[in-house]
């Protein structure tokens, strides 16, 4: 059947206000209740996520406090064993101590004793050395006396050489004593130089021969060959001139035979003059080369060597 317009009217009317929600204050706060209550299943899910947040809380506090629990037995069981090696050192530092003092008493003791030994041994010394005393004085006068002995023999041997040797080089060129041996000076008698030369003549090989055959008989003996000039020209040039001199009858002494390790030159320029002033005469008798023969066994420098045994003039 049909509906008619008033009909299809109240019917609107009324859906609008099934949406709408009813008219009367009452009935629409009921309504509004009813439309803002959650539904079951929302209940139900709240309710579990709080369970669950309960249970993990218990949870993790249970393990908080078997944390705690676990950590206060570790710290008095270290606790403990701190105590016990406190107690350890402490055992260990009185048996130090203990050991300390026995061992500073066991080197009082054997400073003591060794003290006492030092004594007695200095006692036991002094006895033997006051018992052996007159055979010590009198063995070392007996070596003072055979040294003394020897002494004088070796002296006399070596005067009798220097004589024989004085009388042999004395026969070639003049020759005198002096405190340590010999000197021959090669003058203008023997070997002349002439001014401002070093060379040695031909003629005069020969007088360095048979000076050299007299020189290798020698036994313990150091040769010494020094140069000298006149009083011409400079200082330095002089002292170079006369070494050279000295030098060219070293060569010819080992040229016949003497051994070039026995002989040392030096020159002296124009210092020791053997006769003053500058007249020909004088500068070349100043012109020469002196041979020193000196005991080897005597003990003084180089330079003690060339100034000792030189007889000023």
């Amino acid at each position: 059947m049909v509906n008619t317009l008033p009909e299809v009217e109240e019917q609107a009317i009324q859906e609008k206000g099934l949406v709408s929600g009813p008219s009367n204050p009452m009935a629409q706060h009921a309504y509004d209740g009813f439309a803002k209550t959650p539904s079951r299943p929302g209940l139900v899910l709240g309710a579990i996520a709080l369970g669950l947040v309960l249970v993990l809380a218990s949870v993790f506090g249970l393990w908080l406090l078997r944390s705690v629990r676990r950590l206060n037995r570790q710290v008095t069981q270290l606790n403990r064993q701190t105590e016990q090696l406190n107690r350890r050192l402490q055992g260990t530092e009185q048996q130090t101590k203990a050991l300390a003092q026995q061992a500073s008493q066991t080197g009082a003791q054997a400073a003591a004793l060794q003290h006492d030994q030092a004594k007695e041994s200095e006692s036991t010394s002094a006895q033997a050395q006051s018992a052996h005393q007159p055979e010590v004085a009198a063995q070392q006068g007996a070596n003072q006396g055979a040294n003394q002995a020897q002494k004088e023999e070796y002296g006399n041997q070596r005067e009798a050489e220097l004589q024989r040797l004085e009388q042999s080089l004395g026969q070639i060129a003049e020759t005198r004593r002096t405190a340590h041996g010999l000197v021959m000076t090669l003058g203008e008698k023997s070997i002349r130089f002439d001014a401002g030369k070093s060379d040695i003549a031909p003629q005069y090989r020969a007088i360095l021969k048979r000076i050299a055959s007299v020189l290798t008989t020698l036994k313990g003996y150091s040769i010494y060959v020094y140069g000298y000039t006149d009083d011409s020209g400079t200082k330095d040039y002089n002292l170079k001139l006369s070494g050279r001199r000295a030098r060219a009858v070293r060569d010819s002494l080992v040229q016949a035979g003497i051994g070039s390790s026995l002989i040392s030159t030096k020159g002296f320029g124009k210092s020791d003059p053997r006769v003053r002033g500058n007249s020909p005469k004088a500068r070349a008798a100043n012109r020469r080369v002196e041979i020193g023969i000196v005991d080897s066994t005597l003990q003084f420098g180089d330079e003690g060597r060339l100034k000792k045994h030189r007889t000023p003039r």
